[in-house]
């Protein structure tokens, strides 16, 4: 018989005694699961920050974000450590959308609004690029667990400071139910196609049922936007050649990250 190298290493295919536990489709999981969430309930994110609350949402979502990372920090096996990270997405769902509209009714028009945009701005680059390399070093020299430990003093301080958050305008209105079911859910089977594609391939059943999923539901997504009185994202916003170009770059932006995370 040959011998396992993950269980040389300290782990197995079912346990995350050590980094080397999980089998390499539940790895990439690791990532596709948070994009998952994320990807799937950013509009509706957003549209809950509208109706209830920019800053209420900035900090349940904080504080849903907090509370996965010590899940997942503490996670005895391979399902509660990617639940945890479907929960991270929807913490980060949740908050994001209102991170800038608080920047903007915190600081008054001016250089300290422009400030604070830059500052927003470097830190999410430093994030991106510190992080993955913070990651590393504490797996290395700590355990994979810190990785999600270092989330919670973070999370915490976060909160701390939202105290001093103005809070923004309500709009008025309702939640769009229809567009949040085919919104939300033409999203989350659009990331499932393509995260399968990339696992089983581009041909493989379930690929190609949720890719047709999600044309019906985004279709009618948009005809239920170009009709309703209040949309959760209004179509008129990509009238604007420079707003949609802006669109556009980030799309492209985010792929090109998400595509690096796993390697």
């Amino acid at each position: 018989m040959k011998e396992d190298p993950a269980g040389q290493r300290g782990g197995s295919r079912t346990g995350l005694t050590g980094t080397h536990g999980m089998s390499h489709t539940n790895l990439a999981w690791m990532v596709n699961s948070y994009a998952l969430a994320f990807g799937g309930l950013l509009l509706l994110g957003g549209k809950a920050g509208d109706l209830f609350g920019r800053r209420k949402m900035f900090q349940v979502g904080t504080a849903v974000f907090t509370l996965a990372s010590l899940l997942g920090g503490l996670a005895p096996n391979e399902s509660l450590l990617i639940g945890a990270r479907v929960l991270q997405g929807v913490g980060a769902a949740l908050a994001a959308p209102s991170a800038l509209a608080l920047i903007t009714t915190t600081f008054p028009a001016g250089k300290s609004r422009n400030t604070a945009m830059g500052v927003y701005a470097a830190m999410g680059g430093v994030g991106a690029t510190v992080g993955l390399l913070l990651g590393g070093t504490l797996t290395d020299l700590l355990d994979w667990r810190w990785v999600f430990f270092v989330n919670i003093p973070i999370g915490l301080a976060v909160l701390a400071g939202t105290r001093t958050l103005v809070e923004a305008r309500r709009h008025p209105g309702r939640l769009d139910v229809p567009g949040a079911i085919t919104g939300t859910g033409g999203l989350i089977a659009l990331v499932y196609g393509i995260t399968r594609g990339g696992e089983h391939g581009w041909t493989d059943g379930v690929t190609l049922v949720s890719f047709a999923a999600a044309a019906v539901l985004l279709t009618a997504f948009l005809y239920l936007q170009a009709r309703t009185i209040d949309p959760m994202m209004p179509l008129r916003l990509f009238k604007d050649r420079t707003r949609s170009g802006s669109y556009a770059t980030m799309l492209f932006i985010g792929a090109g990250m998400f595509a690096t995370f796993y390697l």
